[in-house]
């Protein structure tokens, strides 16, 4: 990133100089005291539990030229200390501030589900053809899509940043940094219906996407959600959707698996080109006519999207496929929501060749629906024809009920990890298929870990 001195960090966070000299000169920001090093502006962010003030003078014997602080204190007179109202909403500020610098065309990804992977693979859609930076994992919250900004690059011809919300007013604040030029809706689920209470809610929060949108942005609709088909050709600036109905500007026909890989022909007006993808499941078609979408509007060839589609790789623990020895292992352990674990179902009955076995953990953020959607995901399971279910934790025990009721005959649910794998690693046999799934504190990880160990 560019430096920035001490006198224009004062400027841009209305902050004060305390201690040190406005000519110091930083040229990296970190939130983590592990992470600084050499040149770095220190941010420390308070948490529930923790301080980070009190790893200031850490920072400075480990080289860092700067730091913001919420507090006046003696010990730091020797060093460069900017005093703010608010230490994340100052690295807010800067960060906004190391956009408007960068001239690029910036396309934002929201939704209630696959934010991670329409962006990957939009980003590789578009690599073929243009410099393209992307968030890097799922950094697009409000201390880490500030910190990604700073990964941009004059080089850089486009950026594909996720932006994620879960409380009202989180996405203008996320607008306010990235200030993107064109965006991508995937859905509107139920994820986050805790806190905003209806998809009503969730729609009228990530429309405030395109807040700073003109009459030269496009944002890009899933046509297939019906709450973001609603939005199509009613906004002073173009919208184009995609999806599997023939009702969208862009939609697939001739879809064919053979293998891990995915072929269909991507269908615009008179327009068809065929497209390929190294991964399975109907919602990569639908993330790459989003991809194609967004790379046709900046003018890419359809030879270049293709191309860069061809290189789509799955972020890791997001439907990552693991050909273990005599079975197929599906790693979505990242995290899970109603919709999401029922798109990776479907990848797990499309994928097996034997046996199909589920290992679901809790979704989590589902407020007073958390029963009804894991029952209505073990109904899916179970019409899915899935040979075997095993829950962790205690909403799954309602997916278990779900899958039960409705004709699935081996379902086993447990209170850890580790009972389930124990369990889990008794079941496996030759050809047989295992998705293993669940919210991120669920740590369903473990489990793919100790798969990863045992029949590596």
């Amino acid at each position: 990133m560019r430096k920035y001195t001490a006198a224009e960090l004062v400027k841009i966070t209305h902050g004060t100089l305390i201690s040190g000299s406005s000519t110091e000169a930083i040229d990296n920001v970190q939130y983590d005291s592990r992470e600084v090093h050499r040149g770095s502006l220190f941010v420390p962010i308070k948490g529930a539990n923790t301080d980070p003030h009190r790893y200031i003078q850490e920072c400075f014997d480990k080289g860092a030229k700067a730091a913001f602080t919420e507090y006046d204190n003696e010990e730091w007179t020797d060093n460069t200390c900017i005093k703010v109202d608010n230490t994340l909403t100052a690295l807010q500020q800067l960060a906004a501030d190391y956009r408007r610098r960068m001239d690029l065309t910036l396309i934002g990804v929201t939704g209630s589900v696959g934010k991670t992977s329409t962006k990957e693979m939009i980003a590789a859609a578009l690599s073929c053809g243009l410099d393209v930076m992307k968030t890097q994992g799922n950094r697009n919250s409000q201390i880490g899509l500030p910190m990604t900004m700073f990964e941009l690059e004059p080089h850089n011809e486009a950026a594909v940043i996720e932006m994620g919300m879960s409380e009202f007013g989180e996405m203008d604040k996320l607008c306010d940094i990235a200030r993107p030029n064109l965006a991508v809706m995937t859905n509107i689920g139920k994820a986050h219906i805790e806190n905003l209470k209806t998809q009503e809610n969730i729609l009228k929060e990530k429309f405030r996407i395109t807040k700073y949108f003109d009459e030269n942005s496009v944002l890009f609709l899933n046509g297939d959600d019906p709450l973001l088909r609603t939005l199509h050709q009613k906004q002073a600036f173009r919208t184009v959707t995609f999806g599997l109905s023939p009702e969208n500007d862009y939609y697939p026909e001739d879809i064919t698996t053979q293998g891990f890989a995915t072929t269909f022909t991507c269908v615009r007006g008179e327009k068809r080109t065929t497209v390929r993808i190294l991964a399975l499941g109907v919602h990569v078609i639908t993330n790459a006519l989003a991809a194609f979408a967004v790379g046709e509007t900046l003018g890419l060839t359809e030879e270049s999207i293709t191309q860069g589609i061809l290189g789509y790789k799955n972020a890791p623990m997001r439907q990552q496929l693991h050909e273990m020895k005599g079975f197929l292992l599906i790693d979505d352990s990242y995290n899970a929501s109603p919709e999401a674990t029922k798109a990776s179902l479907d990848v797990l009955k499309e994928a097996s060749q034997g046996k199909t076995i589920a290992v679901l953990a809790d979704m989590l953020e589902l407020g007073e629906e958390s029963c009804t959607e894991h029952y209505n995901v073990g109904r899916y399971l179970a019409e899915q024809g899935i040979d075997e279910l095993i829950t962790v934790g205690n909403y799954s025990k309602y997916t278990a009920k779900g899958a039960e009721e409705n004709g699935c005959r081996r379902v086993s649910s447990y209170e850890s990890n580790s009972e389930a794998y124990q369990y889990l690693r008794t079941v496996i046999e030759k050809d047989c298929a295992i998705l293993v799934k669940g919210s991120r504190s669920m740590h369903t990880d473990e489990i793919v870990t100790d798969i990863m160990k045992d029949f590596e």
